[in-house]
C-alpha cells in the first residue's frame, strides 16, 4: 500500500535536516581550516561559508559585518537560520514526530536524544576555539542517527524516502563544500598546485572526513585534480557525488518497482547519475568547476520538487 504524502514527505524532509544540521558544521568546518590558511587579510573572508550555505541575505539581513563568532553563531543557532545546526534538528525532530508510527522505537530516540544533546551545548555562544569540539559533537549525533536508521529500519518504501532526503542534501552538501574552495582560494591569495593550495585541498578532505580513504586511494599523493575526482566522480566515496546518486537512483528505482509508476524524476536522477559517470575531472576543470557545481546544485534542487510533485508530499500537487 502506496505511503500518503504527508508521511513521505515528513520521511524525506526529517532525514534532510537531519543530514543538513551535520552538514552545516562540516561547512564551517571546511571555512575554518581554510581561512585559517588563507592569506587574505579580509575582514570578509568568513562570507564564502554563507554564500555557499545559501544564506548570504538572510545573516545580511540582520548582521553588517563578516565577524568569524558572528558567523559561526548564526550557522550554528540562530532561529532565524533555517539551516543552522539547532534549527534543522528541531526541524527534523518535528517531522519525525508526524511520522513517529513509520519509525523504530530506536531511531526515534536517536533523533530525540541527538535533539537534546545540541540544544543544551548550543545554548551558549560557541567560540572560534570551541568550533572543533562542537563541530565532533554534532557529527557523533549523526552518526548515532544513522546506526540506528541503517540497523534497524526494514528496507521498504519508508527506507527509500528517508534515503532520498538525506542523500540529496549530501550532495548538495558536498558541491557546497567544494564551492568554499573555489571562493576562499582565488588566484591572487596563491598559486594553484603550491603547497598552501595543496593544503588547504587536504583541509576539505578532513572536512568531510575523507583524509585517510584518500590516502587508499590515490596513495596518499596530494593533488587538487585526485581531489575533485575523489570528491566528485568516485562511487567507493560515500560522500562524493557520484555515490549519492547512485543510491538516489536505486532507490527511485525500487519505488518505481513498488508503486508501478514511472514519474519524471527518475529521469532527472538517471540523467544526473549518467552525466555524472560519463564525465572526467579533467572536462569539469577545463570547463570550470565553479559552472559544473553550479549547475549541479541546481539540478539537485530540481530533482527534489520533482520528488515532491511526483509523490504528493504537497496539497493538490
Amino acid at each position: 500500500m502506496a505511503l500518503l504524502g504527508r508521511t513521505a514527505n515528513g520521511l524525506f524532509w526529517m532525514f534532510r535536516y537531519i543530514e543538513r544540521a551535520e552538514n552545516t558544521a562540516r561547512l564551517l568546518d571546511a571555512g575554518q581550516r581554510i581561512s585559517l590558511t588563507n592569506l587574505s587579510s579580509e575582514p570578509d573572508e568568513w562570507q564564502p561559508v554563507l554564500v555557499s550555505a545559501g544564506v548570504e541575505a538572510a545573516y545580511n539581513a540582520k548582521y553588517q559585518d563578516y565577524d568569524a563568532e558572528t558567523v559561526i553563531d548564526f550557522m550554528l543557532c540562530d532561529r532565524d537560520n533555517p539551516s543552522s545546526v539547532r534549527s534543522s534538528l528541531e526541524t527534523a525532530r518535528t517531522n519525525g514526530r508526524m511520522v513517529r508510527t513509520a519509525l523504530t522505537r530506536e531511531l526515534w530516540e536517536a533523533v530525540n536524544e541527538s535533539w537534546l544533546v545540541i540544544q543544551r551545548r548550543l545554548s551558549a555562544p560557541v567560540s572560534t576555539r570551541e568550533l572543533p569540539a562542537v563541530i565532533d559533537l554534532v557529527k557523533r549525533q549523526g552518526a548515532l542517527i544513522r546506526g540506528a536508521f541503517q540497523t534497524t529500519m526494514l528496507r521498504n518504501e519508508i527506507f527509500d524516502f528517508c534515503n532520498l532526503g538525506a542523500f540529496i542534501e549530501r550532495a548538495d552538501n558536498t558541491a557546497r563544500i567544494l564551492d568554499v574552495k573555489y571562493w576562499l582560494l582565488l588566484p591572487e591569495h596563491s598559486q594553484v598546485g603550491s603547497a598552501l593550495d595543496n593544503f588547504q585541498w587536504r583541509s576539505i578532505l578532513r572536512s568531510v572526513s575523507a583524509h585517510r580513504a584518500y590516502a587508499w586511494e590515490y596513495d596518499g599523493e596530494y593533488q587538487a585534480v585526485n581531489i575533485i575526482d575523489f570528491l566528485m566522480l568516485n562511487r567507493r566515496m560515500p560522500r562524493s557525488l557520484a555515490h549519492c546518486y547512485h543510491l538516489i537512483a536505486e532507490s527511485l528505482g525500487y519505488l518505481d518497482r513498488n508503486y508501478e509508476v514511472h514519474h519524471p524524476c527518475h529521469n532527472t536522477a538517471m540523467a544526473i547519475r549518467e552525466r555524472l559517470a560519463g564525465a572526467s575531472v579533467r572536462q569539469i576543470i577545463d570547463g570550470g568547476l565553479h559552472e559544473f557545481l553550479e549547475g549541479f546544485i541546481r539540478d539537485n534542487n530540481r530533482l527534489a520538487q520533482e520528488i515532491g510533485q511526483s509523490y504528493r508530499f504537497y496539497p493538490g500537487s
